[in-house]
C-alpha cells in the first residue's frame, strides 16, 4: 500500500536513499521521481531471488521501466543488489551525494526542477508519464496472498536463514 500511495501521489516525490535499500526500499524508491542516494558501500536491489522469492510481476515492472528489460531481466533472475555507483551508472538512482546531504538534494532537486515548472501542465503530464507505474501496482499484477505464502516454502527459508547467517558474520 505504501508504494501505490507513492506512485499515485498526486504531488512528485523524491527519494532520499541514505543507507542501503534491499527489496522493499527499492520497490519504495523505485515510486518516486527522482532518487538521490549516498554515496559509499551501501546497496539497492531486488534481491527477492537470492531468499528464495519471486518477484511479482508489477514489483518487476517497477525495475524495467527505469533501468530497461534486458537489465532488469538480469538483475532480477540473479537477486543482485548493485552499490552506489553502479547504481548511478544503470539510472537505478539519479544522483549520489555525501550521507549527510541525501535528504537536502533531494528536496533541492524537488524545488529548483518540478516545482519550478507551471504547476498544472507539470502535474497533468506527471500523471500520465507515470500511468504504468500505478498500473504495475495494482493487486491483480502483485499478487500479495502469493508472494506472503512463498515465504513458507523450503526454498525461501533455506534462503532467508542462509541470509541471517551471513549477516551474522
Amino acid at each position: 500500500e505504501a508504494a501505490r500511495t507513492l506512485a499515485r501521489c498526486p504531488v512528485p516525490v523524491a527519494a532520499a536513499v541514505a543507507g542501503h535499500a534491499p527489496a522493499g526500499g527499492c520497490v519504495l524508491a523505485l515510486c518516486c521521481d527522482y532518487r538521490v542516494m549516498a554515496s559509499g558501500p551501501f546497496g539497492i536491489g531486488l534481491n527477492e531471488t537470492q531468499v528464495g522469492l519471486a518477484a511479482p510481476e508489477g514489483i518487476q515492472q517497477l525495475l524495467r521501466r527505469v533501468v530497461g528489460a534486458w537489465r532488469a531481466e538480469r538483475m532480477l533472475v540473479a537477486g543482485e543488489l548493485v552499490d552506489a555507483e553502479r547504481a548511478l551508472a544503470l539510472g537505478l538512482v539519479d544522483e549520489l551525494v555525501d550521507i549527510d546531504n541525501v535528504a537536502n538534494r533531494a528536496r533541492a532537486w524537488l524545488e529548483t526542477t518540478l516545482l519550478a515548472l507551471p504547476r498544472t501542465p507539470m502535474l497533468e503530464t506527471r500523471r500520465m508519464a507515470r500511468a504504468d507505474l500505478v498500473a504495475a501496482l495494482e493487486p491483480e499484477r502483485i499478487e500479495l496472498p502469493r508472494f506472503i505464502e512463498a515465504w513458507y516454502a523450503p526454498d525461501t527459508q533455506a534462503g532467508l536463514h542462509a541470509l541471517v547467517a551471513r549477516l551474522g558474520k
